[in-house]
This record gives structure tokens, sequence and C-alpha cells, in this order.
């Protein structure tokens, strides 16, 4: 490609909106960017063969131009809130992406093609009617971040372990009762957000995810924790707020890297003293609980600037 055609290239591939929809010609455009416009459906004009970027966010279409799925050195596709109810099987050909947001849609599945994707590392799934997930996402060795949140998920495959490079997974808002046991495997992860389930219980296996240090619980149905939570040594904040908790185990106080523990809104009448001795510990949260008074040791960790409220 000459010096003039790459500088042109690059040219039309920065114009976007309203700039792109003009323009009548797009076999120049590398990158469709066509965010909040209102389409209900794509003009037919095909972008460049080596398109990298296709973002059509925040519109009212129900599919996009079969070119689109032609275009292998796809790296980021964002076809969210949108009114999406199924997506072709083709979407497997495109074995570049990197980024697949799908999010706020109306699909009820999705194909079961995601095995040829291994350079995915970002999937967003939330706000669907998704009741499942597809095994063949058991191979996306890259994925780092997935969201499925607000879905109508009851369960979770046992494969999610197999996901081994995720770093960030995000389930909240779905009617989950449990938590698969393979969960455990998961020993890159860093944070795990499961608010607004149903939730009664943890699984074991969740002491295995050795790097987890976000751990958001919020609004499910848990009357206990397991003593396996003790082995979460960098966990720097857990949120159990609008739980059924009971009590805590006093394996707390291995969680020497705790900075933030909410226990708000739980049916507690009492804490270990161990977690006094937290030594990150800033903030912790014990309003709306049945604990009339704490004992006298947690003065020290008052005295030392954690905020504690009851």
């Amino acid at each position: 490609m000459s010096a003039v055609t790459l500088s042109t290239h690059q040219h039309l591939s920065a114009l976007r909106g309203a700039a792109l929809l003009n323009l009548p010609d797009w076999s120049g455009v590398g990158r469709v960017n066509l965010d909040g416009l209102g389409l209900g459906a794509l003009p037919e004009r095909e972008a460049a063969p080596d398109l990298t970027v296709f973002s059509v966010y925040d519109n009212a279409l129900t599919d996009v131009p079969d070119w689109v799925w032609t275009r292998r050195g796809l790296r980021t596709l964002n076809l969210s809130a949108n009114q999406f109810r199924e997506l072709p099987e083709a979407l497997g050909d495109l074995r570049e992406l990197r980024m697949l947001d799908l999010g706020h849609n109306e699909l009820n599945a999705l194909p079961d093609v995601f095995g040829g994707l291994g350079q995915l590392a970002f999937l967003y799934l939330s706000h669907n009617r998704l009741t499942g997930l597809p095994e063949s996402l058991r191979h996306l060795s890259a994925l780092t971040y997935l969201n499925v949140t607000d879905n109508a998920l009851t369960r979770l495959p046992d494969w999610l372990g197999d996901l081994s490079a995720l770093t960030e997974l995000r389930l909240y808002g779905n009617p989950l009762e449990a938590l698969p046991d393979s969960l455990g495997a998961l020993g890159s992860l860093r944070e795990l957000h499961v608010m607004n389930a149903q939730l009664t219980r943890l699984p074991d296996s969740l002491g295995g995810c050795g790097a987890l240090e976000v751990l958001d619980l919020q609004g499910n149905a848990l009357t206990e924790l397991p003593d396996m939570l003790g082995q979460l040594f960098r966990l720097t904040t857990l949120n159990l707020r609008f739980n059924a908790l009971t009590h805590v185990p006093d394996v707390l106080e291995n969680l020497t890297a705790l900075h933030t523990l909410d226990l708000r809104a739980n049916e507690l009448t009492t804490l270990p003293e161990g977690l006094t001795h937290l030594p990150a510990l800033r903030k912790l949260d014990l309003r709306w609980n049945r604990i009339e008074q704490l004992p006298d040791a947690f003065d020290t960790l008052i005295a030392r600037g954690c905020q504690v409220y009851l």
C-alpha cells in the first residue's frame, strides 16, 4: 500500500457517526463506528477487507449485513444495546476477535461456535435472556473478562473452571442458586461479582481462587460461609451485605490484606475478636444486624483508624 493510499485509509478510518454514515464509499474504511445513531438498518456499503473495528452500539438493529461476518481480521465487534434476537454461526469465523460485546440485546441463546475464537479476551453478554451458555465457550483460553450479568441463568456449567485466564467474572442479576465446584480452578481470578442472585451457600472450592482480591456477594441468601474462605490471602474487599448470616467464621482473621468488610443487613449477634487483628482493615460495616454492643477488643480497631459502622 502506497503512502498516499495509507494516509487516505487512515483518514477514512477516523470518520465516525453521521460523518461516516454520509460517506458514499466505505471501501477504504478500516474502522466502522456508528454508535448511538438510532439506526434500524445499515446502509448497503461494504467496508475495507482489512476491517478491524465494527461498532454499532446503541441503535435499533436486528441484524447486520452479511459482509460483516466475512471480515476475518476483526478485532473488536460491538453490537450492544440493539435488538438482536439471534446471531449467525458465521460469528465463529472471526478468529482474530479480541473484544466481543453482545450486551443489552434480546438474545435467548448463542450459537455454539466459540471454539475457534482463541484470541478473545473480553466477552460481554449482559442484559439478554440467556438461560444457558454454549459449551464451546470453554475453549476460550485467552478470556480474561466475562460478563453474563442480568440474564436468566439458574446454574453455571461445570466447565467454567476451564477458563483459566479469567481475571474478572461478573454473574450478578441471575437467579443462581449455587456456584460450580470448578470455580476453584480459576487461579488467576481477581474479581468475582455475584450480587442479587439466589445463592444459599458457597462452594468450599472457592478457597482455590488464591488471586482473588474482590468478592461481592451482596443480596443473596447466604446463612454461613465456608472455612476455606480464610485461604483468600489477597482479598481486599468482601461484600456480604443483605444476606442471612448468623455468624462469621474465625478464619476471616487470616485475610490480612482485607481493607473493606461489609456485613450490613444480616442476622449477626456477635463477631469473632480475631477480626480486630486484621492489619489492613479500614472499613467494617455492621449496620442492620442484631449486635447490641461490640466486644472491648474492637476498641483497638477503632483507635487505629478503622471506620466501624454499627
